[in-house]
């Protein structure tokens, strides 16, 4: 069984390779789809990207932080005035609220500067693992994996997990089988793949994906058809 497992890590480690080989000849110029020059900035537009498009969350941000250009400034901000400002994203009330306690925090606990630690980052009101991975990756250049719901649904497809979508899982699973400095820019090449190509809500366009040929999932039912 354990000889096994090996195995079949050598194998998901091999394919993670061309996958990543792959995705950054087709996706050259990785990178997070917010828009943001702050890492606090970069804070608020993911949890407001909870359930809506980042096109969307990079238009409401404008007239965000024109009001409050600062983490104070949203710190002291009412919920109710944050809450007029984001609703079009999408469950106003607590998103607002989480931006406003984690403002606070960022305030009284941090100076106003986001932690470089992803077990502080997780302590931030609204804040879990994949928001924590994107600051580290995207702010702080260090090591994540950015388990989204693209990530999650091509890493199944492709074959590089074993059938589980729990978000942690799924991240535990890659960072057995992807080298650190791939990882932020491996998911974020996922998003485009995943929006462009190997898409949700249509049938995926298996004829001119780059994968094809080595992905678990083409060839199987309808897939190839």
């Amino acid at each position: 069984m354990e000889k096994k497992a090996v195995r079949e890590n050598r194998e998901r480690r091999e394919l993670a390779r061309k996958v990543i080989e792959r995705l950054k000849a087709e996706y050259p110029e990785a990178g997070c789809t917010l828009d943001y020059n702050q890492a606090w900035k970069l804070l608020v537009s993911v949890r407001l990207a909870a359930q809506c498009t980042d096109a969307r969350v990079n238009v409401v941000v404008q007239g965000l932080y024109e009001k409050y250009p600062d983490v104070n400034a949203l710190a002291e901000a009412p919920v109710e005035d944050i809450e007029a400002i984001v609703k079009p994203c999408g469950l106003g009330h607590s998103k607002a609220r989480d931006i406003s306690a984690c403002m606070k925090m960022l305030r009284d606990r941090y100076e106003g500067r986001v932690p470089e630690d992803f077990d502080a980052l997780l302590s931030l009101p609204g804040v879990g693992r994949k928001s924590a991975n994107l600051i580290m990756g995207d702010v702080f250049g260090k090591p994540a994996i950015v388990t989204d719901t693209h990530c999650i649904r091509l890493v199944n497809r492709i074959g590089l997990v074993d059938g589980f979508t729990e978000p942690k899982k799924v991240e535990m699973a890659l960072w057995k089988i992807i080298p650190p400095e791939e990882g932020s820019d491996f998911c974020h090449r996922l998003v485009n793949h995943g929006r462009e190509v190997c898409t949700a809500r249509t049938k995926p366009y298996c004829d001119r994906c780059c994968l094809n040929d080595i992905c678990a999932k083409y060839g199987v039912g309808d897939e190839k058809k």
